[in-house]
């Protein structure tokens, strides 16, 4: 591949993280509204807008496959219900001004992916990577015993998202395939949850145009940076890929520290620095590849 399709890459892959990276900017416009009502309508829209883009695409082929072979849709519906977890719990942190501990899992997550590759997959792993998990145990322990309260948030957003790529591992499908198939089975929970709603006159849907907008915008959000990570990862290895994912925390923390005007204790402080050099370490291992992995 040449270094003009790399470049391509590098910035979609930049344009992907960032945008994700500015999410807390965007959901905290949701003034009001509960974070399940929210991903109802992000289920909704995503749904019609990834209808479109595969049928532009003409990716119909992967979905026809998948949705005929409902036996097989098991890891695709767990799938599903992880994404929307993760999904809820974001944008109720962010609702709730909780962005450094949302960071702080998403700075998380390649870690728990190690962790469970080991403890699921049996995958061999390298003692920097296992001193790398252990350190970020540490950290989250240290935030549970000088702070007095479990992270739940950060907990939650990494093993979901965690969870939810060792479930994909299992699943045959694209980036761009297999989030549609998610959001349609998701789809009639997302209707019938907003249709009661709605009848209780509880719907926020109606209640101004600016909220209208931004329940409609919420497919296009979610559908765009995911179109320009799927580019970024055909065109970059995907160590480069793993690098660029740090942007994404990296944004929240800045957003949750300079916007939100979050308190940063020196306790979280600590916690960052350990999951941090647990990252350095991790990271390093990963592009040298000097330590041989245990048998």
């Amino acid at each position: 591949m040449g270094a003009q399709e790399a470049r391509k890459g590098v910035f979609y892959g930049l344009f992907a993280y960032t945008m994700w990276g500015c999410f807390p900017l965007y959901f905290a416009l949701f003034e009001g509204v509960p974070a399940w009502e929210i991903v109802a309508h992000r289920v909704v829209w995503s749904c019609v807008l990834l209808a479109v883009i595969v049928t532009s695409l003409k990716r119909w082929q992967p979905v026809r496959a998948a949705l005929a072979q409902p036996k097989k849709l098991g890891f695709v519906l767990g799938c599903a219900v992880l994404i929307a977890v993760n999904w809820g719990v974001y944008i109720y942190a962010v609702e709730t001004r909780q962005v450094l501990q949302a960071s702080l899992g998403y700075f998380l997550t390649p870690l728990v992916n190690v962790g469970l590759g080991m403890l699921v997959l049996k995958e061999s792993i390298s003692r920097l990577q296992i001193v790398a998990v252990a350190l970020a145990t540490i950290a989250i322990l240290y935030q549970l015993l000088l702070l007095g309260v479990v992270p739940w948030i950060t907990l939650a957003l990494a093993f979901s998202f965690g969870t939810y790529g060792l479930l994909r591992k299992q699943v045959a499908l694209d980036g761009l395939s297999g989030l549609f198939v998610e959001t349609l089975l998701l789809l009639p929970v997302a209707i019938l949850a907003l249709t009661a709603v709605s009848y209780a006159g509880a719907s926020h849907f109606s209640e101004d145009t600016a909220t209208m907008l931004l329940l409609l915008s919420s497919g296009a959000v979610t559908a765009i940076p995911l179109l320009a990570f799927a580019g970024a990862a055909r065109r970059l290895r995907l160590s480069t890929v793993g690098f660029l994912m740090y942007i994404n925390p990296t944004i929240q923390f800045l957003i949750a520290l300079l916007v939100f005007s979050e308190p940063l204790s020196m306790e979280k402080l600590t916690s960052f620095i350990m999951i941090w050099t647990a990252l350095g370490i991790y990271s390093w291992s990963a592009w040298t590849g000097r330590a041989r992995p245990l048998p």
